[in-house]
């Protein structure tokens, strides 16, 4: 333990003020649910002034949530710290000097998995401008999931360089991963309980100081910031392989002419200690910035630290690595029901207008980042078919045109495919959908189990759905 350190922050006194790095799915509501703590003074959003997101500075400013998807509470709190003086945003990272913490919340993907190398271009920019920064005392906190060993390599070294300073000598520096889920952000960080590993003991205890005040039922759990990283990024490959193995039994059933949803209910039923039985849900695909390419982290980081001497399979080849294939291979499955489907109705894909429901790649969300739907576009508009895109959320994708307009997207459609469990899509009326589309027999996919089989199939529709083997081969309807 540094004495030097301790002796500084001691001078230095509680924290006071706040920086959050990223003005994104995590760092909006951690700088809202920092700045309703009554022990911080004022909280500060750093956010690039950037073409791509500048925008969310003056919206912040306003009390207003850039985050159009259902997040419960969210735009409340943030009108009432921001109406309370409590937060700011802003693009001039020098105020940075002025935190007694700053955590950072950039997003970690990968260029490319087979090769494993990170992309860590944005994180880096923002741990230059931390630094650059940087004042004695100041807690520095990566919330970014990242390869383990980033925090005591990578990040140690670049804040060292811009401030000059030494860690755990002059200043704190921890991880602590956020494990939110789009939807239910401020829940999940209040009432999750929070990893926190500092580089040394002062370090955790200073972390621990900073997000004890934000939890309600969730509790403190430290330990080595390596530990930490190694613990998010476990995490999410296990969800990820739990998601496989639900995706895996699916395509089973579809070949057993099984209802997989009976099957699920049954292995889950089994309940007891040491028997426990959860089974997570299959479906069209996994989306988001967490689950994509998290268990690559994990894979780089056995790699990286055990110094490349893995004996057992790693990369590609590893039970994650595998899960990781079986979840990218669903929306290629969603193409294959397409096809199936059109050829049942006496139709080719080229020419076909598809309907794809759903952009987000979660329901009840704007959140587009690495959506299953985008290869499944691709591969029908290479093989002909015209797809319109819907989504109630969605304003705007990169080349794609998403309109909010239901009626207007299922118009004339020949294939309906539902790739998100928005809940405007459970209430669809076969028989309304049917009269829109124009067509005797329209092909509906469903790839979140979202509608009815036998309410489309009586309607006319040709059904075909993830794991529904016990109807995708239904006999058509007269």
């Amino acid at each position: 333990m540094s004495s030097r350190l301790q002796s500084i922050i001691d001078t230095r006194g509680p924290i006071r003020t706040v920086g959050v790095i990223g003005m994104g799915y995590v760092g909006i509501p951690a700088a809202v649910l920092f700045a309703n703590a009554p022990g911080f003074e004022s909280v500060r959003g750093f956010q690039r002034d950037s073409p791509s997101s500048g925008y969310k500075v003056a919206m912040l400013n306003r009390g207003e949530s850039p985050l159009k998807g259902e997040e419960p509470g969210l735009e409340d709190l943030l009108g009432r710290v921001v109406g309370a003086g409590k937060f700011r945003c802003t693009s001039d990272f020098s105020q940075i000097a002025e935190c007694d913490a700053v955590t950072l919340a950039i997003q970690t993907p990968f260029k490319d998995p087979k090769d494993l190398i990170p992309d860590f271009s944005a994180l880096i920019e923002g741990l230059r401008a931390a630094g650059r920064h940087l004042s004695e005392g100041t807690l520095v906190v990566l919330e970014s999931t990242v390869t383990p060993g980033t925090t005591t390599g990578m990040a140690r070294e670049i804040l060292e360089e811009e401030s000059g300073l030494v860690a755990g000598e002059d200043f704190c520096l921890a991880h602590a991963p956020e494990r939110v889920m789009v939807g239910r952000l401020l829940r999940n960080i209040r009432e999750h309980d929070r990893i926190v590993g500092g580089i040394d003991d002062v370090s955790t205890r200073r972390a621990v100081e900073l997000y004890s005040p934000v939890l309600t039922t969730g509790k403190i759990i430290p330990m080595t910031a390596t530990a930490a990283e190694v613990t998010k990024t476990a995490e999410n490959a296990f969800r990820d392989l739990q998601i496989a193995a639900a995706n895996q039994l699916a395509l089973h059933c579809e070949a057993m002419g099984v209802n997989v949803y009976d099957v699920r209910a049954g292995i889950d039923s089994l309940k007891g200690a040491g028997i426990t039985r959860a089974i997570l849900w299959p479906g069209a695909g996994v989306g988001g910035h967490c689950l994509t390419k998290d268990s690559w982290h994990l894979e780089r980081g056995a790699q990286v630290l055990g110094h490349g001497d893995l004996w057992y399979p790693h990369g590609a080849e590893s039970i994650f690595g595998v899960a990781r294939k079986i979840n990218e291979f669903m929306p290629r499955h969603m193409v294959h029901l397409t096809l199936e489907g059109l050829k049942r109705t006496g139709k080719s894909p080229e020419g076909a207008k598809i309907a794809l429901l759903g952009w987000a790649f979660i329901q009840n969300s704007d959140d587009t980042r690495n959506t299953p739907a985008e290869p499944y576009l691709a591969a029908m508009e290479e093989a002909g078919a015209k797809v319109r895109v819907h989504d109630p959320f969605v304003n705007d994708y990169p080349g794609i045109e998403v309109s909010h307009d239901l009626d207007e997207a299922l118009a004339g459609a020949d294939v309906v495919t539902v790739f998100t469990a928005h809940h405007h899509y459970a209430s669809l009326d076969p028989v309304r959908v049917k009269e829109l589309s124009g067509r005797e027999h329209p092909v509906i996919v469903d790839g979140r189990n979202v509608v009815d089989p036998d309410a489309f199939i009586r309607a006319g529709f040709i059904y075909k759905g993830i794991g529904r083997g016990d109807r995708n081969s239904h006999p058509v309807a007269p």
